[in-house]
């Protein structure tokens, strides 16, 4: 089920190759210019802060400039040699936004340099040659402690942000530092281990951890393991599990649910269940990173009661009802036979309402090569998985109450918006009663004129917003009469923020409709540019193209 987030950093890049910014004639507005800015540097690196830390920077190999985003200034602008004597140019440029610090790496036969210098002035803090073939995914900043957790082959460094100076190290603890909770009041921290998918090959022993380490010294307090796959997605970087810690248990919420014990680290109960999505969608060519998310619905809490999918076995599944507080087992329903994704998971009165196969998540790097240059495009995207279907249980002992067979062919995404229960096959809309499976109403979605559904959520007490292939329409939840659309051109979602939705067209047009008003302004991007969307209120994009920056607004 379609569940836009949005978290500290989540961007999505757009390599673009349109020729134009011309607008055509599809458009209601273009963005804005709020300013732009030629930065004197051909850059190759790039990257955009928050509006709030107001830096972004652009790079050559050989020099970097960092600039305001509120106005386009340029507070600083320096070769790497005058930066760092040792350094004549650089290969990756990492850095860390919430301290103000990037990691510069010259990647050299056997002996890496790194350098580490403060975004703010461009001023050299520290550089050193001891850590080799460390990438970006292998490095943390724990915020807390302003100090960085660099993960090498058979041990953990832990280092002052501002000196570099090594506090301590440990052999205890492998793989890269993942989701942690930070104890201000004795300095440990709970965390748990994780393998990037790129550098899954340099952790040759690793195995599920999660500790609680004092930070002063590098202790393991105490460490016990989990089960299933944390990871990080690959172009957003959000997190794909949570970790929390509520009083005296460690709450870890990764295939299913995982309780420990704070201050002992033992389990106390769990409900998770193995399960990795490999082969459930086939990557296009040329990827060099693959990710497919959002397979398996999301545990469901009731009052004292949680709802799990068992999905460990990839011919039989089942939903399983436990007590919240104690990890009893209640009941296991029958066996959901042969579904290859359940992507959605509802609880409505004393009915579970599952919806299976659909809409995934799909996340992707890929690289294209030509006779003149190389590109990468970050690809965030959605693809349908079968079979399809919809199914209902009690909550009671749960039994099966209804299954409706005339999903077979099609589903997008399944919503609930107020009392209504929505189910979208790609043609129609259907208003679904809960309690028993019938139609209360089919509309199709040709009445919104945006072409066939990708996917559909809800918005405000009763309205569903269609995602369509040519824009967006709303129709009222209630009785499915249709309200408005926003016709654009084909393009697929790229996210929500807020009341702003984001699309993009095969070439990386971007328009970003307001569903406030269903209005959108659109930006048709040059070739060869870049494009930025700032991801925590959709305010603005940003657009690289050689040497310069142009800062527009979505609204």
């Amino acid at each position: 089920m379609f569940n836009p987030k949005s978290i500290f950093m989540k961007k999505l890049i757009f390599t673009v190759m349109a020729v134009a910014f011309s607008f055509l004639g599809f458009a209601q507005g273009e963005m804005p210019v709020v300013w732009a800015q030629d930065m004197g540097i051909k850059f190759i690196h790039l990257g955009t802060g928050l509006e709030v830390n107001d830096y972004s920077y652009v790079a050559s190999a050989k020099e970097m400039a960092v600039f305001s985003n509120k106005d386009g200034s340029i507070y600083w602008k320096k070769t790497f040699n005058e930066i760092a004597p040792n350094l004549k140019k650089i290969d990756e440029l990492v850095p860390f936004w919430k301290s103000n610090i990037v990691f510069l790496f010259e990647r050299k036969s056997g002996k890496d340099q790194i350098a580490c210098i403060d975004l703010t002035n461009g001023n050299l803090l520290w550089t050193t040659d001891k850590y080799q073939k460390v990438t970006e995914d292998m490095i943390v900043y724990i915020k807390e402690d302003h100090g960085f957790a660099i993960s090498l082959k058979k041990e953990l460094v832990y280092v002052k942000a501002e000196s570099g100076e090594e506090v301590w190290s440990t052999s205890k603890f492998q793989g890269v530092v993942g989701k942690y909770v930070y104890n201000s009041d004795d300095q440990t921290m709970t965390m748990v281990n994780f393998v990037p998918g790129g550098v899954a090959a340099f952790f040759t022993a690793f195995k599920n951890q999660i500790v609680r380490i004092n930070m002063k010294n590098g202790e393991i307090v105490w460490e016990n393991v989990y089960i299933g796959r944390a990871d990080r997605k690959t172009v957003t970087r959000d997190f794909v599990y949570d970790l929390e810690v509520d009083d005296d248990k460690v709450i870890l919420r990764l295939a299913g649910i995982q309780v420990y014990d704070y201050n002992t680290g033992a389990t106390l109960w769990s409900a998770a269940f193995d399960y990795t999505p490999e082969g459930v969608a086939k990557a296009p060519k040329d990827v060099k990173r693959w990710g497919v998310y959002g397979t398996v619905a999301d545990p469901v809490v009731v009052g004292d009661d949680i709802y799990i999918l068992d999905m460990a076995d990839k011919k039989n599944q089942y939903v399983k009802k436990y007590d919240y507080h104690t990890g009893k087992l209640l009941w296991t329903s029958k066996e959901i036979k042969g579904a290859r994704a359940i992507p959605g998971m509802d609880v409505v009165g004393d009915v579970v309402a599952l919806q299976i196969g659909g809409m995934v998540e799909i996340q992707y790097m890929q690289v294209v090569e030509s006779q003149y240059y190389t590109s990468y495009n970050y690809i965030v995207s959605y693809q349908g998985i079968k079979p399809y279907g919809v199914q209902a249980f009690n909550t009671s002992d749960g039994s099966l109450r209804w299954e409706s067979e005339k999903f077979k062919k099609g589903i997008t995404n399944a919503i609930s918006v107020g009392n209504s229960h929505i189910v979208c096959s790609g043609k129609s809309l259907y208003s679904i009663d809960i309690e028993t499976g019938n139609d209360n109403y089919e509309v199709p979605v040709s009445k919104g004129g945006v072409g066939l559904a990708q996917l559909i959520m809800p918005y405000g007490d009763d309205i569903i917003v269609v995602v369509g292939e040519k824009g967006l329409s709303e129709f009222k939840a209630s009785d499915g009469s249709f309200i408005k659309n926003a016709v654009y051109k084909k393009s697929i979602l790229s996210g929500k923020i807020k009341d702003i939705v984001l699309m993009k067209t095969e070439k990386a047009d971007v328009a970003a409709f307001d569903l406030s008003t269903m209005t959108y302004k659109a930006f048709n991007a040059r070739k060869g540019a870049e494009t930025w969307l700032e991801r925590v209120d959709a305010k603005y994009v940003y657009v690289y193209e050689k040497k310069v920056v142009t800062k527009l607004s979505t609204r």
